[in-house]
């Protein structure tokens, strides 16, 4: 028998023990701070165990790590360290779907002499993504060709019929990491010139694209681009972009807001019991006036603007108290947002990912290379009343991964990025089975 020891059960977490135990030999225990999430997921399965974990308790983790043969950390990604160094200790498999941190970089070395995998980065973004790109990247160097332009966008989204409030968005996965995302500078490369965004801008810097089947979005930079440069192999490439999706309204509302400093601020209040949201964003648009007029001054905009709208609709204005006992700004916004932009009972959420290519192909008939745009898109929904497409973009190609370690199939060691073909060949396949597939067009650049 395998032993997996899944450490989280929220949001995109359920897929993954459903995957694991339809494995004979696999059992897996869920360990979550609150049991009864870990319960729910365990669904009484006989090869499945729920545990009450406090990641802060050493000594109950170690037990866990220790009684596993791998370790899945869906934990935020500031304990993956701690989890890793534990897996290090008792020489046990990591994995993540969690951007590869520079600690954990810095213990490649050491899982590589302890024989094992620290397989990171291996959900949707990241981690479909890598993989659906390196395909195409691969199939055109085998061809003898090079990619010279490489643009890639992602974003999980209400379904059409779902989209219903002004913001254009409901959380399927953590709403303070979603918050959080919003204040990361932006580096990446067009036309041969790097771009820099800093984070108090990143919404402003935004742009309509269109995509598969009509859709229609609002896309803006995602971290650092130019590091996967060198990532991809793609030396020599004139534009390197990395990049999220969201529909109209977000990025209007979300600039605002920083605008304002509310994102700048991480000081952690406690006794916020009555605290309301009027009085807390007074504190950021101080003044003579009503709070929206105030506001609206502060943002140069009007009192009947759709940003100011928006945070009407949020109640922003509002004197009810928030509900939270501490929390810092980015805790009081997600509390707001989550309040208002869950999803109900049976909608459908949606996931985009959409790369595009630009490569040079040979040509037998000419020693000057044809110019060739290749297209990859992803577009997948939820199953209403079940799995949201978030959670199974996420948690399945980190289970497949599982699987493939725990029956030997995928033999490396070390820190990894599902990069290499020995790791994505049989995931993309294995999602493909299961309805999750990036389609595939090819078109003269234009």
């Amino acid at each position: 028998m395998k032993h997996v020891l899944q450490l989280g059960a929220g949001l995109s977490a359920a897929p993954m023990p459903r995957y694991l135990l339809a494995q004979p030999d696999f059992s897996v225990c869920i360990a979550d701070k609150i049991v009864e999430n870990a319960q729910k997921l365990a669904g009484g399965h006989q090869r499945a165990t729920a545990v009450a974990l406090d990641v802060e308790d050493q000594v109950a983790l170690e037990r866990l790590v220790a009684w596993s043969d791998i370790t899945v950390s869906l934990l935020p990604f500031v304990y993956h360290v701690k989890v890793a160094n534990l897996c290090l200790k008792h020489r046990k498999h990591l994995v993540t779907a969690s951007y590869v941190s520079d600690a954990m970089r810095q213990l490649d070395g050491q899982a590589k002499s302890a024989g094992v995998i620290f397989l990171n980065e291996i959900g949707l973004d990241p981690g479909i993504d890598h993989m659906s790109a390196m395909k195409v990247i691969h199939d055109v160097q085998k061809a003898g060709g090079k990619v010279t332009s490489f643009m890639s966008y992602c974003g999980g989204l209400p379904a059409p019929e779902a989209n219903d409030n002004p913001l254009g968005y409901k959380f399927s996965w953590s709403p303070k990491g979603v918050v959080m995302a919003g204040r990361n500078d932006a580096r990446y490369l067009e036309d041969g010139k790097e771009v820099f965004v800093p984070g108090a801008n990143l919404f402003g810097h935004r742009w309509p694209l269109k995509v598969a089947n009509g859709f229609e979005f609002e896309a803006y930079p995602n971290r650092n681009s130019l590091s996967y440069i060198d990532t991809y192999g793609l030396t020599g490439a004139r534009t390197m972009f990395r990049g999220t999706l969201r529909n109209f309204g977000w990025c209007e509302t979300i600039k605002a807001i920083a605008d304002l400093g509310v994102l700048k601020d991480d000081t952690v209040r406690t006794g916020i019991g009555n605290l309301t949201p009027a009085a807390w964003l007074r504190r950021y648009a101080p003044g003579p006036g009503t709070l929206r007029a105030d506001v609206a001054a502060r943002l140069g905009m009007r009192e009947n603007d759709p940003a100011i709208e928006r945070f009407a609709w949020l109640g922003l204005f509002d004197e009810k108290p928030i509900g939270l006992e501490q929390g810092s700004n980015l805790d009081i916004l997600a509390k707001q947002m989550l309040d208002r932009m869950a999803y109900k009972p049976r909608e459908r959420d949606m996931i985009v990912l959409h790369h595009e290519f630009v490569a040079e192909m040979p040509q037998a008939s000419s020693p000057k290379p044809r110019t060739q745009s290749i297209y990859s898109t992803l577009i997948a929904f939820g199953e209403p009343g079940g799995d949201s497409a978030m959670a199974r973009t996420v948690s399945l190609p980190a289970a497949i991964a599982v699987r493939m370690i725990l029956h030997g199939e995928l033999k490396l060691t070390g820190v990894q990025i599902p990069v290499l073909p020995e790791i994505y060949g049989s995931i993309l396949a294995e999602l493909t089975r299961l309805g999750i597939e990036c389609k595939e067009r090819k078109a003269p650049a234009s």
